[in-house]
């Protein structure tokens, strides 16, 4: 009897023993994987860093030098950088968008004449979108009915050419060059397409100045050109500014036929559905499109694109 009995304590000790071992060994493992859990955000946390910025040398608009050792000049361009290149989820969008988007508006400032420089102010008008402010500025290049009407665009509820990107950087190409010939460079040319030209002139009068970096301006033109400068540093040298994507990443360019129509299209679901397209793809390539009908009583002639098959499972 006494025999079993020792036994019976001898178990109970194993068992007691066994359930302490296991218990340690947990323990164990809680604490490494708490130890690599925290590895890892300790690295996350490392791996991202807010740097300093260092002033790119020679910087230029247009070829025009920007005096860069003037230390205001030198605090409103670090401003920008800093804003644009830690505003990342915005900065990867526009490059993005600037790979299928520059293709189509870089030729169009070439035949004009304009320099490629100016594409950025599209970027920092509307982010290559085709935006409406609260003044009613519309599309790519943000245009205000007035001033695309003066420059021949059609402005309606029916058809709204604002929306069209190669009609619209036409009607800006020809606003920046007026005002470059007004005010002598593409560095004031720019700052007026913010402010207006008359905004401009009334300012460099009032302060007896004629230069853009010698004129104190409102918080926005003020800003205008150093926001064109930092974009055009960062798209353009992406990974220095600690951007990374492949190729393929980037949104591309959809080549498109172009269908002439000089009629009223009573229905453009059913028009595009001739295509092998549907309406929204339709939409997505004509957005100066604004109904589901075209007017055109007078017969006039307009171009509208069709994607090229291959690019939409949809498009036959």
């Amino acid at each position: 009897m006494k025999r079993i009995k020792n036994i019976l304590v001898l178990a109970g000790v194993v068992g007691i023993a066994a359930v302490f071992i296991n218990a340690v060994q947990a323990t164990n493992i809680t604490s490494v994987a708490s130890s690599e859990t925290n590895k890892d955000s300790l690295s996350r946390v490392h791996d991202y860093n807010i740097y300093a910025l260092k002033i790119p040398s020679g910087l230029n608009f247009a070829g025009e030098r920007v005096p860069i050792e003037d230390p205001d000049i030198r605090e409103r361009m670090d401003r920008e950088l800093l804003v644009n290149t830690y505003w990342q989820s915005n900065g990867l969008l526009l490059i993005k968008r600037a790979n299928k988007y520059f293709p189509v508006i870089e030729p169009i400032l070439k035949r004009y004449g304009v320099p490629d420089d100016l594409k950025y102010i599209a970027v920092i008008e509307s982010g290559l979108t085709q935006a409406i402010s609260p003044a009613g500025a519309t599309g790519f290049w943000q245009l205000m009915k007035g001033t695309a009407r003066e420059y021949g665009l059609e402005v309606n509820d029916n058809v709204d050419e604002r929306y069209h990107i190669e009609m619209a950087t036409e009607v800006a190409c020809k606003y920046l060059i007026k005002a470059k010939e007004r005010f002598g460079n593409w560095t004031m040319a720019a700052a007026a397409y913010n402010a207006g030209q008359y905004g401009m002139a009334k300012q460099l009068d009032r302060q007896e100045v004629t230069d853009y970096y010698d004129v104190l301006l409102g918080e926005e033109t003020g800003r205008y050109v150093f926001r064109i400068l930092a974009l055009k540093e960062i798209l353009s040298n992406p990974e220095a500014y600690g951007f990374n994507f492949d190729q393929e990443d980037l949104y591309t360019h959809i080549p498109v036929n172009k269908v002439e129509v000089d009629t009223v299209v009573t229905d453009f679901p059913k028009f595009a559905q001739q295509y092998g397209i549907n309406y929204k793809i339709l939409k997505i390539h004509n957005p100066w499109l604004r109904e589901t009908h075209l007017n055109n009583a007078s017969r006039k002639k307009y171009y509208i694109e069709i994607p090229k098959a291959g690019f939409y499972p949809s498009v036959q």
